[in-house]
């Protein structure tokens, strides 16, 4: 009996960190059409939600900037994880294992370097940092587990 919900020819961690890097990137999108409320919600900061209030195009051309990196990342991510094992034809994009590697360490230096910064200013460990700073673990292990297995193939 087959499992529906196996992917035999795609690499299932990069698979799930492509899918929680556009879930980011909605999330993203998501704020610049919510406003202000959405901006505090997710800690973007006061200062960014008033100048979101006030009209200003700053905090949505940031919130999108971010949107479409992580777009970029998962685009990435289902790539790497598409990698065939020995048959087919890959997909390409330029860079690929160098680009991964990069978007991986980025996910886990944002999770982890505000846990190490916290030992010098405790205060940093506000609410939002500490579940984005998970959140990010989290993208990050999924990402280097998925590297580590496509790591011969790239």
């Amino acid at each position: 009996m087959s499992d529906a919900l196996t992917f035999p020819h795609m690499n299932i961690y990069l698979l799930i960190g492509g899918v929680l890097s556009m879930v980011a990137a909605g999330l993203h999108i998501a704020c610049i059409i919510g406003g202000a409320d959405w901006l505090r919600f997710f800690g973007a900061g006061e200062r960014l939600a008033q100048m979101a209030e006030r009209g200003a195009w700053y905090p949505a051309i940031v919130t999108f900037f971010i949107a479409c990196v992580l777009m970029v990342w998962g685009v990435y991510a289902f790539v790497g994880a598409s990698l065939p094992n020995g048959q087919g034809v890959p997909l390409s994009l330029p860079f690929l294992k160098w680009i991964l590697v990069a978007i991986t360490a980025v996910y886990l230096l944002r999770g982890s370097l505000p846990f190490i910064a916290a030992i010098f200013k405790p205060e940093i460990m506000v609410p939002f940092t500490v579940w984005s700073s998970l959140i990010c673990l989290v993208y990050g292990v999924f990402h280097v587990v998925g590297l580590y297995q496509i790591w011969g193939r790239l």
